[in-house]
């Protein structure tokens, strides 16, 4: 008996998408991805210097606000020999700064380009696990554009999460260093008031951080939406350039069927949406810039207007009234960070809400489903493929019943190698389910599919793949080039009727693009050639092809007598080349299609009676 082998999972119904992830959850999933990566290193070794870089712009910074005094106040004294020195001094902490400056640019680009690196990298490999890419394609909304999330979110999450860690560090510092200048300059003063006298110590440091809070509720209050209508915008933009994409590449059965009218209102219709959520977003970002740019018009005048009491009462000299102004703006500049940075703030979660959907999606692809119904599969002998008792069912994770399918005709099927098996059967019967089933990626159904060893099995779809860069290449995939000799391509190339290629197997080209269909497929049993499989399955290859390409086809596989071949389709060629034993798939109907029975008589009793046709 065989071996029972794991359940082959198949797709969730639910749309992937709107996962009720916290932001700790979120960060979590994203720094795991980072702990893992290749780049590791790297990014904590340029964090180190970024650090120190900010440490030292800081301490210089702190260094450019004391000299405020001396030199302001070498102006109100009108000192000239003073004033010069003053500047020698300036020059040289400046000169300091913008080389620190200069580092900290390159050394912030160089670090977002390894998180990129590593993001991707990590986005990349999830995808391109065993059948998740295809499972997560039919998975809802969550499987739409994956290239969107793969390359743009990607970029724009590294290079934004390097930007404010390294804007929110850097105002830390910031407001670490100076609060305690200003908290210096601002204590001891007594305010006066009709006879009264109080004193708040520190009190320029209260009103920074009141002056700062206020803009930032405000900011959140105005801003709130901003966060979903970014996430909305980033999925239109990816619907919109899909859309585009997609007529672009069908343009010739696009305009053979003048259809494009029909494409323009697609497309336009694609561009209102786009351009509704970006309507939107502006008026979001406008009402946002009331706030922001109100509050940075006034931070002119208002460090002044806080340091004014103690400079008239005499308790500040101009120059330290400049110092404590240079201090007020640091240290509100660094408070308002957040508000400042609130729009970029609100693209960021929405990127991180997007790109750690795409990969919790695509984790959760390791889950087994639960399905109503599901075939069970077996591993059996290398020898041998066993069919029993198959149903597939046509949706996923429906009942039988409810949404029809269909079944194989001979409940008890035992193939062996070397042989020839042809499956056919009814024309609603979508037999590509069938393949898929065989090939594991269609699990909806019932019955039992006994499979020699995968590593024995070759899988032709209907449409063939031919990846980009070389012929040679297009001929191992998905082996690497060196897998076969020359000798073997070419020769391989010369019995599919591509001789005319063999001169250009080092070529590197669009070939899905160059070649027509028909000799797409032939690269495809040149593969077979170069392989030379125990078992293959085919669905539906020569349907399409020009009778003669089918037919020299059909004749190459009778030279693979050792390869047991079941071919999925009504192909006449394979019938009379290869002589195959013929089992027949037959439709179930669902309730919803069950008629009401009648009384069938004569010819149209007889007509009910009759099995389908094997062609």
């Amino acid at each position: 008996m065989a071996d029972k082998i794991e359940r082959r999972p198949g797709i969730r119904r639910q749309d992937r998408v709107g996962y009720d992830l916290s932001l700790t959850y979120r960060l979590g999933v994203m720094f795991s991805a980072f702990w893992n990566s290749e780049v590791r290193g790297k990014v904590l070794f340029l964090a180190t210097v970024l650090i120190l870089v900010i440490l030292a712009t800081s301490y210089g910074q702190v260094i450019l606000n004391e000299w405020n005094a001396p030199f302001y106040d070498s102006l109100e004294r009108r000192d000239l020999g003073e004033f010069f020195h003053q500047l020698e001094i300036f020059a040289m902490i400046a000169g300091t700064l913008l080389l620190l400056n200069v580092l900290q640019a390159w050394l912030n680009q160089m670090t977002a380009l390894y998180m990129r690196e590593g993001l991707s990298r990590d986005l990349v490999d999830q995808w391109l696990k065993r059948k998740r890419a295809l499972r997560l394609a039919s998975s809802g909304l969550i499987g739409v554009n994956p290239d969107q999330r793969l390359h743009e979110d990607s970029r724009n999450l590294a290079e934004s999460t390097t930007g404010l860690v390294l804007g929110l560090l850097q105002s830390t510092i910031l407001l670490v260093s100076f609060i305690g200048v200003l908290w210096e300059l601002s204590s001891g003063f007594i305010f006066r008031i009709s006879g009264h006298s109080f004193s708040i110590p520190g009190y320029m440091v209260w009103a920074a951080i009141f002056y700062a809070a206020s803009a930032s509720v405000l900011s959140q209050v105005v801003g709130r939406k901003l966060v979903k209508l970014n996430a909305d915008r980033f999925s239109k933009e990816a619907e919109l350039r899909f859309t585009l994409m997609h007529a672009n590449e069908n343009m010739p059965a696009i305009t053979v069927a003048r259809g494009e009218e029909n494409e323009r209102r697609r497309i336009n219709t694609d561009i209102s949406s786009v351009l509704t959520v970006v309507k939107r977003l502006a008026m979001a970002n406008t009402n946002l810039t009331w706030v922001s740019a109100g509050y940075g018009w006034l931070v002119i005048v208002i460090p002044i207007i806080v340091a004014a009491p103690a400079y008239f009462s005499g308790g500040l000299t101009l120059g330290q009234l400049m110092m404590s102004v240079g201090a007020f703006n640091q240290v509100n500049t660094a408070l308002r960070w957040y508000v400042s940075n609130f729009g970029p703030i609100a693209e960021w979660r929405a990127t991180l809400m997007r790109v750690t959907d795409f990969r919790q999606a695509l984790v959760e692809m390791e889950e087994d489903f639960d399905l109503k119904d599901s075939i069970a599969y077996e591993n059996a002998a290398p020898d041998t493929l066993t069919l029993k008792d198959v149903v597939i069912v046509a949706k996923i994770g429906e009942d039988i019943e409810e949404c029809g399918g269909f079944r194989l005709r001979e409940t008890d099927v035992v193939i062996k190698a070397g042989e020839k098996i042809m499956i056919n059967g009814d024309h609603s019967v979508n037999r590509k389910l069938l393949f898929q089933a065989m090939a594991g990626l269609w699990p909806c159904g019932s019955g039992t599919i006994g499979l020699p060893p995968i590593d024995d099995m070759l899988f032709v779809p209907q449409v063939a793949y031919v990846p980009g860069g070389t012929l040679r290449e297009a001929l191992a995939f998905p082996e690497r080039p060196e897998a076969y000799e020359k000798a073997d391509v070419e020769a391989a190339l010369d019995k599919v009727g591509l001789h005319s290629l063999i001169a250009r197997l080092e070529t590197r080209a669009r070939w899905d693009k160059l070649l027509d269909s028909d000799q797409q497929k032939a690269i495809g049993f040149a593969r077979l050639l170069l392989v030379r499989p125990r078992w293959i399955i085919f669905d539906e290859v020569l349907e399409g092809m020009e009778p003669e390409f089918q037919e020299t086809m059909a004749k190459l596989l009778t030279s693979m007598p050792e390869s047991g071949m079941i071919y999925i389709g009504r192909s006449e060629a394979y019938l009379e080349v290869l002589k195959p034993r013929v089992l027949h798939l037959q439709a179930l109907p669902s309730k919803s299609e069950e008629q009401p029975s009648v009384v069938q008589t004569g010819a149209s009793a007889g007509a009910a009676a009759m099995p389908a046709p094997a062609l």
